[in-house]
């Protein structure tokens, strides 16, 4: 049974479970319908996100990105997830009382570290995001750089310890994930080509050298921060497009600094290897990767090489 509300055309409605709120059913068909042609353009094409930060450690952030990938792959994008878990990897140092340092940004790897960096990323990490996913509702499978040779890398820089550059991706494991309907989630690790070793990879780097393999649409990096900051204090001069060519002057200019500097790097990489745009998204935000891709509404940075907007 259902009664009008008192006033004539009053979007309120009666049921007997209680007081149903019609504009707010409106605004969520609304918001459907605002998602429909982004759905429809990207139905069928790769999408590839760097998962990390805060994102992986608060709970509610976890389960608002698991959602939305989930939802990403029912209405037919190919998702793959690539991530990291540096926060554990040291948490794991700590508790076997291994010291751990970093340089130039990069942890310091030793032979020590790259077995506790292989036996958190590719064990525990990775079986603990693809258990979360088929859960939540996916079907999802989980790779390591070092199955079927996805990367194989060489020694970075001997300062580092085993900390690799990649010189080859065979995507064949993750592009027969996708055609059998999983979501393939992928840590990094890579089987070492100069010396009979793993070794430790930038997991943005490792998101973009695989985006670029599979030809993606868009590469997805979740940061702990907004994007890029024209004054990395305030928030509001959020840079929501920057074109490629843009990168050498902002750098110099010192707009991109510190760790957003490789980070960079990686995306116009990326692009010049033929993925179509890079997003930088602020990972602390629920559902950032849905109201990026499926809403008028961009809320990070987005990296293209053309000069006129899309």
């Amino acid at each position: 049974m259902e009664i009008t509300g008192l006033k004539s055309g009053s979007p309120l409605k009666f049921k007997r479970k209680g007081l149903i709120n019609m504009s707010s059913h409106a605004q969520q068909a609304k918001t459907l319908v605002e998602a429909l042609p982004y759905i429809q353009k990207f139905t069928g094409k790769t999408i590839v996100v760097k998962y990390g930060g805060n994102a992986m450690i608060s709970e509610e952030l976890r389960r608002a990105v698991m959602c939305d990938i989930i939802l990403l792959s029912l209405v037919g994008i190919r998702v793959v997830v690539v991530h990291g878990g540096g926060p554990e990897i040291s948490e794991m140092l700590k508790r076997v009382g291994h010291e751990t340092h970093f340089v130039d940004g990069l942890r310091y790897t030793d032979e020590t570290t790259m077995d506790i960096v292989q036996s958190v990323l590719c064990g525990k990490v990775n079986k603990n995001l693809v258990a979360q996913l088929n859960r939540l509702g996916g079907r999802a499978v989980g790779l390591c750089g070092m199955d079927g040779e996805l990367f194989q890398a060489e020694c970075l820089n001997e300062k580092y310890g085993l900390v690799g550059r990649i010189m080859e991706v065979n995507p064949d494991p993750v592009i027969n994930a996708l055609s059998t309907g999983y979501i393939p989630v992928v840590s990094t690790v890579a089987q070492g080509m100069d010396a009979d070793t793993a070794y430790n990879i930038n997991a943005d780097t490792a998101a973009a050298k695989l985006a670029e393999a599979l030809h993606a649409e868009k590469l997805i990096l979740l940061t702990d921060v907004r994007g890029l900051l024209r004054d990395p204090q305030d928030e509001e001069t959020l840079i929501h497009v920057v074109h490629t060519y843009e990168v050498p002057g902002l750098v110099a200019s010192g707009v991109i600094s510190g760790g957003m500097i490789p980070k960079m790097e990686c995306c116009v990489d990326a692009i010049a290897g033929g993925v179509e745009r890079v997003h930088i998204l602020d990972g602390r935000i629920p559902h950032s990767i849905l109201i990026e891709l499926l809403s008028d509404e961009g809320i990070g940075t987005m990296l293209k090489k053309e000069a006129h907007s899309a």
